[in-house]
């Protein structure tokens, strides 16, 4: 049941119920001031030397990594990160925040049965787990939460993070207005999310941890996992999603007191591939 009235005052309605949080706040994790120069080029270089460069160029690849390591001055290189694409299982983030702000806001009681359906969503990608949780939140207090002034995980301009349908044959109960997309994503919209997650600054402390352990303990043994499986003593929270010819993956890596961010979004039948692909080469151009 939706508890924000019609849609036509959605935004506002359901913005004043977000209560505790501080709307007048800067959006999570302003990146407008992060684009490092150094670290575009190397990027572009290495995915002209993956051979992936045409397909940049064609629009079929976006890319988007944030170093983090340095708290205080992110760095961000990315490759169409504004070109927003049909995202498959990706925008799942989109419900588990949508989950937090619930749980905050004391509109959603964190159940066992929530819990494990977040966690399957999540990990394993369940698509029943995800309508459930779809449902307990709220159609549209899900779309007014990425859209309200302290998310602005989607926006008029660029579009972004958007999940306007649940998973399997259900009608889409709104697309987006842009590129009338059930389930699409933005690789930067994408990387702000973690961002945020891995600085503590997207919901409270006991909801960012709760979002976190979802989002551990990858259960899906592909691109970004399966590129970065070599590598010993990191940390992986990810979620992915494919359907068709469109791959998307996206990770925050951790290793001490390092981090990075990667977001990939492909549309081509070697989609998966190339994000496995990148996926050893960014992680040592992040970690040198």
């Amino acid at each position: 049941m939706n508890t924000c009235g019609t849609r036509l005052g959605l935004l506002l309605t359901c913005w004043l119920a977000f209560g505790a949080m501080d709307l007048a706040a800067d959006p999570v994790c302003d990146l407008s001031r992060a684009e490092d120069q150094v670290l575009q080029q190397q990027l572009e270089k290495l995915l002209a030397e993956q051979g992936l460069s045409h397909a940049v160029e064609r629009g079929d690849l976006a890319l988007s990594l944030l170093i983090l390591t340095d708290p205080g001055k992110p760095r961000l290189a990315q490759v169409n990160g504004h070109h927003m694409m049909y995202a498959a299982s990706l925008p799942k983030i989109a419900i588990l925040l949508g989950a937090a702000v619930a749980i905050d806001q004391g509109r959603l009681k964190p159940d066992d049965a929530l819990l494990d359906d977040i966690h399957s969503m999540i990990r394993v990608s369940c698509n029943d787990c995800a309508n459930r949780v779809i449902e307990r939140v709220g159609e549209d207090e899900l779309l007014a939460t990425l859209q309200s002034p302290r998310f602005m995980f989607y926006d008029s301009e660029d579009g972004g993070l958007w999940l306007g349908k649940q998973y399997g044959r259900n009608p889409a109960w709104e697309r987006d207005p842009l590129h009338d997309l059930s389930h699409g994503a933005s690789t930067f919209q994408v990387t702000r999310f973690y961002c945020a997650l891995q600085r503590g600054t997207l919901v409270s402390p006991r909801q960012n941890q709760m979002m976190l352990d979802a989002l551990s303990i990858p259960g899906i043994d592909h691109k970004f996992v399966a590129g970065l499986e070599p590598y010993e003593n990191i940390q992986m929270f990810r979620k992915s999603g494919s359907w068709r010819a469109f791959h998307a993956d996206s990770a925050l890596v951790r290793k001490g007191k390092s981090a990075y961010v990667i977001v990939g979004l492909a549309h081509d039948e070697n989609g998966g591939a190339w994000l496995e692909q990148v996926a050893a080469p960014l992680h040592e151009l992040a970690l040198p």
